[in-house]
């Protein structure tokens, strides 16, 4: 029988619709928040630690929180996860608590995997693309910081888990995972956990964070993501689609940098600037290609004086990653960097992960191991 029971999040009621699942299955509903926020709490975790414990082992069962946004991939994501429950069922039920969260709309993601982890959730799980994905990590922070479980005496964090199922998988992709839920499923199923770094983003105020784990950019690409964004009906045909209205009226920037809290210098003419977590975005295309999620550091590729017919010729480069011997175009490895539009017409974008989060000025750094992740 299915059932719906209320989160109370930031002063507000969300519903959280919860699948049919067997009595000993349920996770229980999450009590309503206490009023302050709890403190960061300092891990002693390592990597590849199993989110089970042994069968023998007198530790109760793990709660597992699934995080599903229905609409996903015009509601394609919502009809796959309801195919996938019998065999997540069957790899799962005996050793966990499956608890089913079916978002609202948008940033909802965001909410339940704050209450999940503070209710001591083992694992929050993403179902779908890289959009839900990028809410589920941004859950894992509150105010600057991390969300930290109720329980002061536990000695696991919460891990991010992933289901890739929707228009993107761009950060599987990096993982070197295939698009195959029931894989996905497995590796819950083992629950090795490794570290991830995560990036985060601050305006000029640096009040406000923003964080991500696969890759920023910044200009012609964020412009054409942004516009991608509209046309998700159409599945990754939608980043051709952007990328051809982002063109309309483009013109390259001359831009200011700041690496690793050095020196300003000027990069001319900069048609985009991507700083990679991980290697790929838009729908394959590895655009960072060194980049590496556990190694501490960014890649940034700077694209500059491109031309609408660069990219025609160079794209199959930029897929397969070969682009970085590329004229004009030049990559780094580096732990923060700040980026400034010269001409200070507020009007260059910036997105992460796919979400587009305004303009120019922004700064971003580098959170090393800042989540465990089960891989």
């Amino acid at each position: 029988m299915a059932c719906c029971y209320q989160v109370s999040l930031g002063g507000g009621i969300v519903a959280v619709a919860a699948s049919s699942f067997p009595v000993n299955s349920k996770l229980k509903p999450f009590p309503a928040l206490k009023a302050e926020l709890p403190k960061p709490m300092a891990s002693d975790l390592s990597p590849d630690r199993s989110i089970f414990h042994d069968a023998s082992s007198s530790n109760p069962r793990r709660d597992l929180v699934f995080i599903v946004n229905p609409r996903g991939a015009n509601g394609r994501t919502g009809k796959d996860w309801k195919k996938l429950l019998p065999y997540l069922r069957s790899r799962l039920d005996k050793n966990c608590n499956i608890c089913e969260s079916l978002t609202s709309g948008p940033y909802h993601a965001i909410d339940i995997t704050r209450e999940a982890i503070r209710e001591g959730a083992d694992a929050v799980v993403a179902v779908g693309g890289d959009g839900t994905l990028h809410e589920v990590v941004n859950g894992f922070f509150w105010a600057g910081k991390p969300v930290a479980n109720h329980n002061r005496e536990a000695t696991r964090s919460t891990a991010l888990g992933l289901i890739p199922l929707g228009t993107g998988s761009d950060f599987a992709r990096t993982l070197g995972w295939k698009n195959d839920p029931h894989e996905a499923i497995d590796r819950i199923a083992k629950g090795l956990r490794s570290p991830v770094d995560v990036g985060v983003i601050t305006g000029e105020s640096e009040e406000e964070s923003h964080y991500f784990i696969n890759v920023a950019d910044i200009h012609l690409s964020a412009k054409a993501g942004y516009f991608a964004s509209r046309y998700k009906r159409f599945g990754n045909l939608c980043y051709v689609i952007g990328a051809l209205q982002a063109f309309m009226g483009h013109k390259n920037q001359d831009l200011r940098i700041k690496v690793n809290e050095g020196e300003w210098e000027t990069c001319s003419l900069v048609t985009a600037l991507c700083i990679g977590n991980a290697k790929y975005f838009g729908g394959g295309m590895k655009i960072t290609p060194n980049a590496d999620p556990s190694s501490g550091n960014f890649e940034v590729v700077i694209l500059q004086d491109f031309k609408w017919y660069d990219f025609i010729l160079k794209l199959h480069r930029l897929y397969n990653g070969t682009h970085l011997s590329v004229k004009n175009v030049s990559s780094r490895s580096v732990f923060s960097i700040e980026v400034e539009d010269i001409s200070g017409s507020g009007s260059i974008y910036v997105q992460s992960d796919g979400e587009h989060l305004g303009f120019l000025p922004r700064k971003f750094g580098i959170l090393p191991s800042a989540i465990e992740m089960i891989c």
